[in-house]
């Protein structure tokens, strides 16, 4: 065969393979028509078709790209699609440059109007239907749930107007996902980690559907508590985000109200916005300043119009952080500097009664009638009687609870899940380099309670007190130091201090420090407590007065040697000693 031909060989097997894949690419263009869109508005993609289209999508347009990123429980692995004008998919270049929206879809699969709204989105950009940003990328995660999403069904969302069939809010292992942002349960959890800290998002949209009563809205926002996220990144929130995607959509005929946070009764009394504490997706963002709202579309509206509510509102979304992007950033960038000179922070929060916001609120006459079935008095609202009143919404909190910031944290090594999470989620961590006794601040357990029933695969804590101390302990070459002076510093104080509401402690990671390990037998420890009482005059006093004033403790002799017990060199050390501790600034 002479070397000519096979020259003419190659380039005719190049040029077929070329025309092969343009042919390809031209079949997709042609075909991507959503399912929602061909159902007319009635049915929402399953899992399998909305990564096919997703994958179609990023075969056809150089402007999108699909990444599997880590794994799920289902087995599945989880997707991130990224839209860039110039199709640049490295986010530490993405970084210098623009801002970066992150969409959450899926997280409970049943409320699908995300997957189909951004589906179109996606598209609708990559086809020059509606014009792309050129200083702000997004990011998708088509469907989070995945287990969720493949546990398909028609009737679990009892009060939701389609779409005909949907996915279930439980995981693959029956988690509830929003639940798991800071105790990372599920292999779900620690890859939205790795892709929230991969692209380090400025905005994060995570699309729901709700339905604590009725109104005459489609959409309402749940936006993070602006007082929480705090100083003017909290601010810039409160005063300029919220505002201008209210004023945009009604430009657009599509009013939006703030979340309606009630239950069994009727909004016109007045509402508080929904505290989202770290478990919760956006609470978990604001860890690390990042912008969070929640889309919560009304489940009572046909399943067309909220699905087209939601990409109206991400359109929004994208065209105020094309604007105010660089604002954005600055603020975000600004917030470590100002948390520097900081001496407390807040890790608990209670609504302040005595701010409110005045909203003209859209809504149906809500009256008492008696149940036929229970004959107890039930709430029935008549969609023949719609109004427009002003209601009080308590958007404003205090905080309950403040520490003082501490220069570090030092975690013994042993503590592995613990670091494995500050790992995780890009906490700079120092190794101890050789056995030191070091001065600290130390904490004993002093109350706590516990729910008596389980709560996502927990008995939750919570009323959670400590008392302090400082102490020298001894370290071993190898234990962790934590500096709070880095960019995750939220996540640092509002997970190792155990007062605060979703703390390690209150998840239960240190549950083992709750049950005393040694004991005492009583025949033996009578005698020995009494040479104790015998040779010290304090404790006698001390003893003698508890029993005065305590009439349970004086008629329970268990209780009275224990008591002494525990005010003995024999007590353990370790029982309900928290072992984290805080070095001072």
């Amino acid at each position: 065969m002479s070397k000519n031909y096979l020259l003419l060989l190659l380039l005719l097997l190049a040029t077929s393979c070329n025309t092969e894949k343009k042919k390809v690419n031209e079949d997709i263009n042609y075909n991507f028509t959503t399912v929602f869109e061909s159902s007319n508005g009635t049915e929402t993609a399953t899992y399998e078709e909305a990564i096919n289209y997703y994958k179609n999508l990023a075969s056809a347009y150089p402007e999108i790209n699909i990444e599997a990123v880590g794994e799920t429980d289902s087995g599945k692995p989880l997707h991130i699609v990224t839209f860039n004008s110039n199709a640049n998919f490295n986010f530490e270049a993405i970084r210098k440059k623009k801002r970066v929206i992150l969409i959450n879809n899926g997280i409970h699969p049943g409320e699908s109007d995300g997957i189909d709204a951004t589906m179109l989105l996606f598209r609708d950009l990559a086809q020059g239907k509606i014009e792309a940003p050129k200083n702000t990328v997004l990011v998708t995660i088509p469907i989070y749930n995945i287990g969720g999403s493949l546990n398909r069904n028609s009737t679990s969302r009892t009060n939701q107007n389609g779409p005909k069939a949907y996915g279930f809010r439980g995981n693959a292992r029956n988690f509830d996902l929003n639940r798991d942002f800071v105790k990372n349960d599920t292999k779900n959890a620690k890859t939205f980690a790795l892709i929230f800290h991969k692209i380090k998002p400025d905005v994060f949209i995570d699309n729901h559907v709700s339905n604590g009563a009725d109104y005459q809205y489609t959409l309402t926002h749940l936006f993070t508590q602006h007082n929480k996220l705090g100083g003017k990144l909290g601010n810039y929130l409160h005063t300029k985000m919220v505002p201008k995607l209210e004023q945009q959509l009604s430009e657009a005929n599509w009013d939006i109200t703030p979340y309606v946070n009630v239950f069994n009764t009727t909004p016109e009394k007045g509402f508080s916005q929904f505290m989202d504490s770290p478990r919760y997706s956006t609470g978990y963002t604001t860890l690390f300043n990042t912008l969070g709202m929640m889309v919560e579309t009304h489940m009572l509206k046909p399943y067309k119009q909220r699905v087209k509510g939601t990409y109206e509102l991400m359109k929004k979304m994208i065209s105020i952080t094309e604007q105010d992007g660089e604002e954005i950033r600055a603020l975000k960038n600004k917030t470590l500097t100002d948390f520097a000179l900081k001496k407390t922070l807040s890790i608990d929060w209670e609504i302040d009664s005595s701010k409110t916001r005045i909203i003209n609120f859209k809504g149906f006459e809500g009256h008492r009638l008696t149940s036929e079935i229970t004959g107890a008095k039930r709430l029935k609202y008549d969609h023949t009687k719609p109004f427009t009143k002003k209601v009080n919404y308590f958007n404003y909190f205090k905080p309950k609870k403040e520490v003082i910031i501490p220069k570090s944290y030092i975690i013994p090594q042993g503590l592995h899940p613990i670091i494995d999470l500050l790992k995780l989620n890009n906490i700079k961590l120092e190794p101890l380099l050789n056995d030191s006794i070091m001065t600290v601040e130390a904490y004993k357990i002093k109350n706590y309670d516990s729910r008596k029933t389980p709560y996502e695969g927990h008995y939750l804590h919570y009323n959670t007190t400590v008392s302090s101390s400082v102490k020298d302990i001894h370290f071993r070459k190898g234990d962790v130091i934590v500096n709070t002076n880095q960019f995750g510093f939220r996540y640092i104080i509002e997970t190792l201090e155990p007062e605060a509401p979703d703390s390690f402690f209150n998840w239960n990671f240190f549950d083992t420090i709750l049950q005393q390990k040694e004991g005492f037998s009583p025949y033996v420890w009578e005698d020995n407590a009494l040479n104790l009482l015998n040779s010290d005059a304090v404790l006698k006093a001390a003893f003698e007065d508890k029993k005065a004033t305590d009439k349970p403790f004086s008629k329970n002799w268990y209780a009275q040697l224990d008591w002494l017990h525990k005010n003995s060199d024999h007590y353990e050390k370790a029982h309900l000693q928290y072992p984290v501790y805080r070095i001072k600034r």
